[in-house]
């Protein structure tokens, strides 16, 4: 399968990476006419903010918000994806979710944690940078998938994904070959 990623800022070449060790091809999405190239979209962490305006400014937003391809967000990518965030409306509103910012801290309070993550390993290792929760699940149709402490960094929606750390930063490309695999898969099944 071919699955982009969302090449505005980022860990675009890590991302990439862990596509094509999951054995599918990986393509940095730089303008709206890729999306028909791919079959699921990765939206990568970095500032959420900054990543709004560059979708904004690009077209990706109102190409997103029309789309049913899969996408997988990352850190900022979670925040980009949510329907409420803490303070502010949501951009995408793919994912029935509330999401508060930089809810573990600052830079100097980024962690690695070994997680749980339902349906896809019992060991998986996550890098929290500047890192947002999911403060609140708002429909019954949100899957809860992972948590550090009381706070959730992992869920799914349909053919979303979304993930409070940066699986890219690390050599386990398993949360990246889930979306791909299961998300990505059915959702193609589903649509022949």
């Amino acid at each position: 399968m071919k699955i982009g990623v969302l090449a505005l800022q980022g860990a675009v070449r890590e991302h990439l990476r862990h596509i094509e060790l999951s054995g599918h091809e990986g393509i940095a999405i730089k303008r709206v006419e890729q999306l028909e190239e791919i079959d699921g979209l990765i939206l990568p962490g970095g500032e959420s903010t900054t990543l709004r305006r560059l979708m904004n400014l690009y077209g990706f937003k109102e190409a997103l918000v029309n789309s049913d391809l899969p996408m997988f967000g990352t850190c900022a990518g979670l925040i980009v994806l949510a329907q409420d965030i803490v303070g502010e409306e949501g951009y995408l509103k793919k994912l029935d979710i509330t999401v508060e910012r930089n809810s573990f801290g600052r830079q100097v309070d980024s962690f690695e944690s070994e997680l749980d993550i339902k349906g896809i390993a019992e060991d998986i290792e996550a890098v929290f940078i500047r890192a947002p929760h999911i403060e609140k699940v708002n429909s019954d149709n949100v899957e809860v998938l992972s948590t550090v402490g009381d706070k959730i960094v992992a869920v799914k929606e349909g053919n979303y994904l979304g993930v409070s750390f940066h699986p890219e930063l690390t050599d386990d490309y398993r949360v990246t070959q889930y979306f791909i695999e299961h998300i990505v898969a059915e959702s193609k099944k589903a649509n022949v």
